[in-house]
């Protein structure tokens, strides 16, 4: 598959009045963004024929930057030394290229996903979008974002606003920009500890990376793979409320890379989850229209042997806890400690964007709420929705299946010599 970039150039918003917004605007970043990944995230759409002509799609996007100017303007800092958005309307790349051949079967991960969206390192632009043509009409969007700039949960409203103005509908609800609403209390309450978990001392920063191959899987598994998954994961549930289908799927996913990785049995190993804000935090709340990142981690963790010996209940369970403990308390604890000089005196944020190996622990990032397939420019929804290839050994991206039917996509980066008893394993309920 090869590609041909035929064009590329900075893509302002259009605003529909001539009376534009000043373009010196510093918006200082909030806790939750600093803590956030340094990086872009890719991720790639593509569209059967028929499709709009690309000028109908940047117009559209042209349209949604004049709502999210975050994404045309700049990182930078401010006279007090605190990183900034400068809403500067520099821009946002966006890219013309074509392909002389038929798109292929993109299900399965492939370093070739990563010709289809520009590079997401060493860039100044905070969003860039790649509009791919290929021979047989179809069509794949490839969008890279600034995590430091908006979470999932934002970038994925932003795209289907996109959407709406390419078809001609209003962007609604519009964005919540305010990003000092996070403000600490007076006098701060340390309720937790966050160094080790969102924070990390300064000196203690190292890099792990073994030199050895690293693949990703997408692992499918059915609606009906998952409902007898949560039968089994029931039996041990002490709650009311059963557990979701996600905390069965990860519990699972945890014991069957551990099973792979063969992990010494007294390894302690972890899962950082990222826990959405908008739905923890009540005193005062965050609008779920707000425009940013609002997400903390939480992290279970078991020796290995427990977590083999014992049935996937017991996985759900540690995760089910763990995820519950992260509520409005953590979060308002996250905003004072973050906030005071002396707390963060030697710290810096413990996301790391070069770490390549995760190994003995994972970190997820759950995807199943967020509309990504409702990005429709006019002619349907997406054929196939995916993450760029990411090859970080642990990192997983669970994802809704493009069926809708309630199936479920894993992308799981593992060091080859695991890949053979992973895949071998991880439909084995036992």
């Amino acid at each position: 598959m090869k590609i041909k970039r035929e064009s590329s150039r900075l893509l302002k918003p259009s605003y529909p009045t001539s009376n534009h917004p000043p373009t010196d605007v510093f918006i200082p970043l909030s806790p939750f963004d600093t803590v956030s990944f340094d990086t872009h995230v890719a991720t790639l759409y593509a569209y059967r024929p028929p499709n709009p002509a690309n000028k109908v799609i940047e117009q559209g996007l042209r349209m949604a930057l004049a709502e999210y100017r975050e994404w045309a303007g700049r990182l930078v800092y401010d006279e007090d030394g605190r990183r900034c958005i400068l809403l500067s309307d520099q821009g946002m790349r966006f890219v013309e290229a074509t392909c002389d051949y038929p798109l292929g079967n993109m299900d399965k991960p492939s370093p070739d996903y990563l010709d289809l969206h520009l590079p997401i390192t060493g860039i100044e632009e905070l969003a860039q979008v790649q509009l791919t043509r290929f021979a047989c009409g179809s069509l794949v969007v490839g969008v890279t974002t600034h995590h430091m700039i908006a979470d999932g949960f934002s970038t994925s409203h932003f795209l289907v606003a996109w959407g709406r103005a390419v078809r001609g509908l209003p962007m609604d609800p519009l964005p919540l920009h305010d990003r000092s609403i996070f403000v600490p209390r007076n006098p701060p309450r340390y309720q937790f500890d966050h160094r080790g978990v969102e924070y990390l001392d300064r000196q203690k920063i190292s890099h792990s990376d073994s030199g050895d191959t690293i693949v990703v899987h997408k692992a499918h598994f059915s609606s009906e793979f998952l409902a007898k998954l949560k039968n089994r994961a029931a039996v041990d549930c002490p709650y009311k409320k059963p557990f979701t289908t996600f905390e069965c799927l990860l519990a699972h996913l945890w014991r069957k890379i551990t099973r792979a990785r063969r992990l010494d049995g007294k390894q302690i190993t972890k899962i950082k989850i990222a826990v959405n804000g908008r739905a923890r935090m009540s005193n005062p709340p965050v609008p779920m229209r707000y425009f940013g990142n609002v997400v903390l981690w939480a992290l279970p963790q078991s020796k290995a042997e427990d977590l083999l010996a014992k049935p996937v209940g017991h996985a759900a369970r540690l995760i089910h806890d763990a995820v519950a403990r992260v509520d409005d308390d953590y979060f308002r604890s996250f905003i004072d400690f973050s906030s005071s000089q002396e707390k963060m005196e030697g710290l810096v944020s413990s996301t790391d964007a070069d770490e390549m190996v995760l190994s003995p622990d994972l970190e997820v990032d759950c995807w199943l709420r967020f509309p990504f397939y409702d990005l429709d420019f006019g002619a349907g929804c997406p054929d196939l929705f995916v993450p760029s290839y990411l090859p970080v050994e642990g990192l997983l991206i669970v994802a809704p299946s493009v069926n809708g039917n309630g199936d479920i996509d894993a992308f799981v980066p593992l060091f080859e010599k695991n890949m053979g008893s992973f895949k071998e394993d991880f439909y084995s309920l036992e």
